[in-house]
């Protein structure tokens, strides 16, 4: 059988691009995802719950031997040999990291799609993609023209009556210093606080999967669906590619179609080019394999939200509720000093909750991140030809100064509204977060980890001098406090060796003009110079938009479907 479409990865957009090239009977659709089902009705109980810690933590859903570096690559380590390895939860579960990620459903900013056409993806405009960020959504709580009401994913918002303690004394905090309240997040994009917009309802996760692979769709007898099912190589003719081959159950079988979709994301998507003998020439013959074709551009300029934390001890009274699970109910969007940038270019999220077990209920967040992000000097590298190895990931976080200067900004900015007397009413014991190693271990799921947090977090609610004690020989991995506010050098030093992404990766596999040597696909997805072949997920972003990725991809993927219906 020849199918129309293959697609691999049943992420956020290979769950819309299943649904809606099915959708057209003539159309036969195989969808091939590396990871488990989540089938209507036996969806995991992790995958379900509001709160995102345990399903984002489950080795069952994401790649569990992924490792990338964070900081700056020197010239003289191209091959990272000095840059420390962090572990990298990249989803690997039908929906992908809808499935396990913090359910934050924001588009980002019209600028941000008004650079994406400067950058030659034409008709990505925000006039041009804001009916498809409605498609996509069944907004509960706003109607209007910037909202959907129709769509397959259902967003909500906690609003302020429901909230915690803690995230009412944030709220007074922003408030305070003279930041405007936003009652809806995706309404006008302008700088202030709001509660954040998340795909769920009812105290549900609703994933990709879950909204766009329904029992209806699954029924049709033109899509079939695989999972646990590995694609090791693609199949080519010449320029053009014939399929897939793919790997279940230590079985190898090759699948044939028409035209075949990547949408792996923007680590494995180009990964799969590389290994075809799609990317840079020098890299590729490096490593022997023949070369099809030179796209210099393939794995490179790969982008992700720097971010640090500012943490706080949660004081009883004031910590989640009974109401939700939900961790992340207030977000604050606002524009830094730097010069030129444009509006809303900084991100904070208000995080009530930092792991699944008793200490983290104890712990409160600020999570800050740079939301027009300018550092582009990440890249996706072949390390094997070997496809069960995973690729050399570099993220060059902080490649670009101004990244660098308007986070040391931010920290100490947030570290001020900590201190605060409006939040002094929640918090107290503020210190600089890492998210380690240390942090990693006590966070994996187990009975060990569960009795010892619940020992430890009874003498944390203890005398404050008992209290601060702990905190800092078990869980502070930062410089003082003091140090950090004061020293510049000793601030950036700390925020270079700590920033981490926010699981935001995009761009390996940007859109552009045809004249752009460093473009991979065009305005459709497609890959240049190849026939039969696309790339419909994050990695063809031209730069990453100031939101979190799950809305803005599943965008892309309801744009390109209907031109590929449209027969573009």
């Amino acid at each position: 059988m020849i199918y129309n479409y293959i697609i691999v990865g049943g992420g956020s957009a290979g769950s819309v691009l299943a649904n809606r090239l099915s959708a057209v009977s003539k159309n036969n659709v195989l969808l091939i995802e590396a990871g488990p089902d989540t089938p209507p009705g036996n969806v995991p109980s992790v995958i379900l719950d509001t709160y995102p810690g345990t399903a984002y933590l489950d080795k069952r859903f994401h790649w569990g031997d992924l490792k990338v570096s964070t900081e700056v690559v020197p010239h003289n380590d191209p091959d990272n040999n000095n840059v420390p390895l962090r572990k990298y939860e990249q989803a690997r579960v039908l929906g992908g990291g809808s499935s396990i990620n913090g359910q934050v459903a924001n588009r980002g900013a019209p600028n941000d799609y008004s650079i994406w056409e400067e950058r030659g993806a034409k008709d990505w405009n925000w006039d041009k993609v804001l009916p498809y960020f409605k498609k996509v959504e069944r907004d509960m709580d706003f109607e209007g023209p910037l909202h959907g009401n129709k769509g397959r994913i259902p967003v909500s918002r906690t609003f302020p009556e429901l909230w915690n303690g803690h995230v009412k004394a944030t709220a007074q905090a922003f408030k305070s210093i003279g930041f405007k309240y936003l009652e809806d997040q995706n309404g006008k994009f302008e700088d202030g606080y709001f509660p954040v917009t998340g795909s769920h309802v009812y105290e549900r996760r609703v994933s990709a999967a879950a909204g766009y692979l329904d029992p209806t769709t699954r029924h049709r007898s033109n899509l079939t669906i695989m999972t646990d099912t590995h694609v090791t190589r693609l199949i080519f003719d010449g320029m053009k590619c014939l399929g897939v081959a793919a790997e279940s159950k230590g079985k190898e079988m090759e699948y044939m179609a028409k035209e075949v979709i990547l949408s792996s994301g923007a680590i494995h998507s180009p990964t799969h080019l590389l290994r075809s003998g799609i990317g840079p020439s020098m890299d590729l013959k490096d490593l022997g394999i023949d070369v099809k074709l030179n796209l210099p551009g393939v794995g490179q300029r790969l982008m992700d939200h720097p971010s640090v934390n500012v943490a706080s001890y949660i004081k009883p009274d004031a910590r989640v509720n009974d109401y939700t699970r939900r961790h992340l109910l207030l977000g604050l969007r606002y524009t830094s000093d730097l010069e030129n940038v444009p509006q809303g270019d900084m991100y904070v999220a208000v995080c009530s909750k930092t792991a699944w077990h008793s200490i983290g209920n104890q712990i409160a967040s600020l999570i800050i991140f740079v939301n027009r992000t300018y550092s582009e000097s990440g890249q996706v590298k072949l390390t094997s030809i070997d496809p069960r190895v995973e690729p050399q990931v570099q993220f060059n976080l902080l490649s670009d100064e101004r990244d660098l200067s308007r986070l040391m900004d931010a920290f100490r900015k947030m570290v001020i509204i900590q201190k605060s007397k409006e939040l002094q009413v929640a918090t107290k014991d503020v210190f600089a977060a890492v998210y380690g190693e240390k942090v990693r271990q006590v966070g994996q799921v187990n009975i060990k980890n569960k009795i010892l947090t619940n020992l430890f977090s009874k003498l944390l609610d203890g005398p404050d001098v008992l209290r601060e004690a702990l905190l800092k020989k078990f869980v502070v991995e930062a410089p003082d406090l003091s140090l950090l506010m004061e020293d510049d050098n000793v601030l950036a030093n700390f925020i270079k060796k700590s920033a981490v992404g926010v699981w935001h990766a995009s761009c390996t596999c940007r859109m552009g003009r045809s004249d752009d040597p460093m473009a991979v696909t065009d305005r459709f997805g497609r890959v240049n110079g190849i026939e039969g072949l696309r790339v419909v997920d994050a990695s063809i972003f031209p730069i990453v938009p100031c939101a979190n990725l799950n809305f803005p991809t599943m965008m892309t993927a309801e744009k390109i479907a209907d031109d590929i219906l449209n027969g573009n």
